[in-house]
């Protein structure tokens, strides 16, 4: 038999999985705390019980879709043995799976919006932003880069990443846009290389 707390992370769970759909699909300001309920098949009171409000649920959410981003966008980058080239993959499978569906509206366009700038900064630090440091101290201490201060690097690059990844999720040609901006970003990364 669960346990009372094994019962609270199932509810908790099931409340994560159908306001992820939900706010993926339909977006923040049109989901509702009876939408969640009805696609977790809990009581409104069970949602309010482990979530204050919609916005907490909403960063609960984010969190999820983050740390689920970051383990594809590493199965992509490991493919490369250049810590250059992985960045530039990485950042390639950040701008398509941010460009299109529930992915890009919830960590792209409701993301800053409803956690605010600052949150939503500090969150991506822990996921997607915190690996560019990590990625360029890898890159100096190969040689590919020359040594120099990592974090103005990493906060200068994953502004660039941030901007470009807004751009192309409101391009009309999501796909080509993507390439072009990826096309960019792995330039921007050679210009980087030791000579």
């Amino acid at each position: 038999m669960a346990t009372q707390a094994e019962r609270r992370e199932k509810t908790r769970a099931a409340i994560v999985k159908a306001a992820r759909r939900i706010f993926g699909e339909r977006g923040f300001a049109a989901a509702t705390m009876d939408d969640i309920a009805a696609g977790a098949r809990v009581a409104k009171g069970a949602v309010y019980h482990h979530f204050a409000t919609k916005e907490a649920v909403f960063e609960a959410v984010f969190e999820q879709v983050s740390i689920d981003l970051v383990a594809d966008l590493d199965r992509i980058s490991r493919a490369e043995n250049d810590p250059l080239a992985a960045m530039a993959a990485g950042t390639q499978g950040y701008f398509a799976a941010c460009s299109k569906g529930p992915t890009g509206q919830i960590i792209l366009r409701d993301g800053p919006a409803v956690l605010g700038w600052e949150r939503w900064r500090e969150i991506d630090a822990r996921h997607f932003g915190g690996k560019f440091p990590r990625a360029l101290a890898a890159a100096m201490d190969a040689g590919v880069i020359a040594r120099q201060p990592i974090e103005p690097l990493a906060r200068l690059l994953l502004g660039a990443v941030t901007e470009a990844a807004v751009a192309v999720s409101a391009g009309p040609d999501i796909g080509k846009t993507g390439t072009d901006y990826a096309r960019a970003f792995r330039s921007l990364l050679d210009a980087l290389r030791v000579k």
